[in-house]
């Protein structure tokens, strides 16, 4: 059973429930009221019919009532309302502030995990022109949970959209802004009450074959069906690797197999190697239409060269197109088949590789040199 990160509720008073039967518009911002009948909260001064009182329960912000499953009122627009108590209000810019800094962190779609050390306790304190500790308190004083808590929260609502829409369980992570699988999977069972490819509906399997082997990069799994390479990653522990494989593809039949994919391992550690500059293997992967026109430009660039997210969004003919680009680089499954780590920022520096900036960049110096 799925477990619902609940915030606080308030306790009823007589004021509360007489400015609900009056409507008065003087108790805006001083509490939502939400209905269970109805899944709905509302302003105290809502013009809809009053609710039985079994059925409402009272919160002190618009994101407790969110948080706790209901949805704004269409009439009133409770979610709009300022509070009135200057410490509440501290709070509600606090949970404006966290839901902005997850949106700009999957908007940018940062790979690693110091895209969630950018939303901290410290600044969202700062910011507030408060102490950690105050604003950490006077959270949870009107919340019921931390902001952390908060965070994680929207995080993992955004998943759930994502995962219901079809999208693979790399690309939803990623997009959601959590900056690696570790910290979704800690967190999954708790607020999915399953595992993240568990939750996800759609999509057929496939009979995949995998070996681990060593590489110049480390440890090396290559995957892949009898049409082509499904995956390849590189880590430093075989269990993890093999983990990474069974959340990429939840409802495929994995098998084992050392000898059977010797040659395509090869052809791979060689063009690590700097021995094979071509690497031309066909992939069999799960993507969406737009994924395969980035990663098909990808195997366009040149051994050695590089290209911006930018120019790879014009290459397909949607230049508006660079976020979107990012995220296709981010879940790119085949690493080195579909060369992702030849994508580079606008100023030539170095963006986040699903297996480490350090290999990236060990990969294009390898590259280099070998021209």
């Amino acid at each position: 059973m799925t477990k619902q990160l609940t915030t606080k509720t308030l306790k009823p008073t007589a004021r509360m429930w007489r400015a609900i039967q009056t409507r008065d518009a003087s108790a805006d911002g001083t509490f939502v009221f939400a209905v269970r009948s109805t899944g709905i909260y509302c302003r105290p001064c809502c013009p809809a019919r009053r609710p039985l009182h079994k059925n409402v329960v009272f919160f002190a912000l618009p994101a407790a009532a969110q948080q706790n499953g209901f949805r704004p009122c269409k009439r009133c627009k409770p979610d709009t309302a300022r509070p009135s108590d200057p410490r509440v209000a501290v709070v509600a810019r606090v949970c404006r502030e966290i839901e902005k800094r997850i949106t700009a962190e999957s908007d940018a779609l940062a790979t690693t995990q110091a895209a969630e050390s950018r939303l901290t306790l410290d600044s969202l304190a700062k910011s507030e022109r408060v102490s950690a500790d105050q604003l950490e308190r006077s959270f949870k004083s009107v919340m019921g949970i931390s902001p952390r808590q908060y965070a994680d929260a929207h995080r993992m609502r955004h998943l759930k959209l994502r995962l219901a829409i079809g999208d693979d369980v790399t690309t939803a992570l990623y997009d959601a802004g959590f900056g690696s699988s570790s910290r979704l999977y800690e967190r999954a069972p708790s607020h999915l009450g399953m595992t993240p490819a568990t939750y996800r509906q759609g999509g057929k399997g496939m009979d995949i074959q995998y070996t681990i082997s060593d590489s110049p990069l480390g440890r090396l799994l290559v995957a892949a069906t009898g049409k082509g390479v499904s995956a390849v990653y590189i880590g430093d522990r075989d269990a993890a690797l093999k983990s990474s494989l069974e959340k990429e593809y939840p409802r495929a039949t994995l098998t084992e197999n050392k000898n059977g994919m010797k040659k395509w391992v090869a052809s791979i550690v060689d063009h690590l190697r700097g021995h094979e500059p071509n690497l031309e293997l066909p992939t069999d992967v799960q993507a969406t239409a737009f994924q395969r026109r980035v990663w098909e430009e990808l195997r366009r660039i040149p051994y050695g060269s590089t290209r911006t997210y930018s120019e790879v969004a014009k290459a397909i003919g949607n230049p508006q197109a660079v976020r979107a680009v990012a995220r296709a680089c981010a879940t790119n499954p085949t690493a080195v088949v579909v060369p992702c780590h030849r994508v580079v920022r606008s100023d030539g520096s170095l963006s986040g590789y699903r297996w480490g900036t350090q290999r990236k960049q060990a990969l294009l110096q390898s590259e280099r040199s070998e021209l």
